[in-house]
């Protein structure tokens, strides 16, 4: 993929160069927005609301990482949608049974339909208990962790994607590892071994 004359294209409004580069980064948007919101169709609606924002907006692109660009306008859409949510009453995070107006303690939608081995199962609860560290994370935080240990990013890119300096990155980086070390030291049972020293939990 020649990026820098998709970018040229799309800038000049060819909608599908735009569209190219949409579905070159479409999966990674919604990861980020997906774990900055922990809800999958608040998370396909920020990822929509960020590309059309970036396609709006691609005149102010200046060079340097399109990526880093894109995730910035997503991360932006994600603040955006965590402070709306403060603003109003919180809801359960089960769904309710109608008829008894309690919360269903495994509901259909944490079913998995594929073969379900004791690795699987021990898998998905420590992706939920991985999760649920995020979560508890500050918003700034959140975002810091998520590209770099969970998407890989470099600071620089995150840095660009955040618009902060190098140094706070790193700086919420290394705040961020400890309050998830510190939070998932409760869900030591869960921890591969390799990752375990004594009683601690380490990176």
């Amino acid at each position: 993929m020649d990026e820098a004359q998709l970018i040229a294209d799309a800038v000049q409004g060819d909608l599908n160069a735009f569209n190219r580069l949409v579905l070159e980064y479409q999966e990674k948007a919604f990861n980020l927005a997906y774990r900055m919101l922990n809800d999958d169709a608040a998370a396909e609606d920020a990822t929509q609301t960020a590309f059309i924002s970036a396609y709006k907006n691609l005149h102010s692109y200046r060079g340097g990482s399109f990526r880093a660009w894109v995730m910035r306008m997503v991360t932006n859409t994600c603040y955006d949608e965590l402070r709306r949510r403060h603003r109003r009453p919180t809801v359960p995070l089960e769904p309710l049974n109608a008829e008894e107006d309690d919360e269903i303690e495994s509901p259909a939608w944490l079913a998995d339909d594929g073969p379900t081995p004791e690795e699987q199962v021990e898998s998905l609860e420590l992706e939920k208990a991985i999760s649920h560290c995020i979560q508890g994370l500050p918003e700034e935080f959140r975002a810091v962790v998520v590209m770099v240990d969970v998407q890989g990013y470099d600071y620089a890119e995150v840095s660009e994607a955040i618009g902060k300096p190098l140094g706070t990155i790193k700086s919420r980086l290394a705040r961020a590892r400890i309050r998830l070390r510190d939070c998932l030291a409760g869900f030591r049972e869960l921890i591969p071994a390799f990752f375990r020293l004594g009683e601690e939990v380490i990176n």
